[in-house]
């Protein structure tokens, strides 16, 4: 499990990235494999979600993880919608009674915490949700709940790295075109064919652009790391059947 040191002084906030080890999964899912949407076993699946929070202390928490389709969308949970299929990639609550969780594969994993109100909202940050506004609609509604811009702080979990993330030239295309300055996130590896993409940095540079002023992240690469990540990309091009899903977690208590 990783954290943000500068996010656990914060009074009454649990987090944790957590890594694919001290699960139950066998295989390819081994170990701590919390993706629903995989092939592996359910009950196993389910086993290592509370072997995930028991870990930050929440083992008596209910966990709400959203129905992540690499959307923009961001919305307002609580108590009361535990077990509900909630189709986002963004949730936000201030129910103490609740964790918030998000899955990755290479995406990022997001959080927003308000120090003031204790708002949190976890938001799965692919490069579709990051360019089509996902981070900047997590903020606005926090802002809409009561929380104010200078009280908000993030940090970015382990999500693949800028050596790994290769893109063809299309990719390139979509977000030069939004913006010329773009550019800067891609480092050319065979003109006009093929690319590296920083993601984390896109999502750093979307998150400043709002106006907040502390965000934290490492580098991580979720690809290159096998020992303590899942990566869809890794397994895709080890023609492997599935891939397993990393949890990450945030909570008020």
């Amino acid at each position: 499990m990783f954290i943000f040191k500068e996010i656990n002084k914060i009074p009454n906030i649990k987090h944790g990235f957590f890594s694919r080890n001290s699960g139950l999964s066998k295989g390819i899912y081994k170990s701590l494999n919390c993706g629903l949407g995989s092939k592996d076993n359910k009950d196993k699946i389910l086993k290592n979600r509370k072997i995930a929070l028991k870990k930050l202390g929440l083992e008596k928490k209910k966990i709400i993880i959203p129905y992540q389709t690499h959307s923009n969308i961001v919305k307002i949970v609580d108590e009361n919608m535990v077990n509900k299929r909630i189709l986002a990639d963004g949730i936000l609550t201030k129910s103490n009674k609740i964790s918030l969780g998000i899955l990755t594969a290479d995406c990022a994993p997001v959080f927003f915490i308000d120090v003031k109100k204790k708002i949190i909202c976890a938001i799965h940050a692919g490069w579709k949700g990051a360019k089509t506004n996902i981070i900047k609609n997590g903020v606005k509604l926090m802002l809409e709940y009561g929380s104010k811009l200078n009280n908000i702080i993030s940090c970015i979990g382990p999500c693949i790295g800028k050596d790994s993330y290769s893109v063809k030239v299309d990719f390139f295309k979509q977000f030069i075109s939004e913006n010329k300055t773009n550019e800067k996130f891609f480092k050319i590896i065979q003109k006009n064919k093929f690319m590296k993409f920083n993601l984390a940095s896109y999502i750093n540079f979307k998150i400043k652009e709002i106006g907040i002023k502390k965000n934290f992240y490492k580098n991580f690469d979720t690809y290159k790391d096998e020992k303590n990540f899942f990566s869809y990309r890794r397994s895709k091009d080890k023609k492997e059947m599935d891939c397993g899903r990393c949890i990450s977690i945030i909570s008020l208590i």
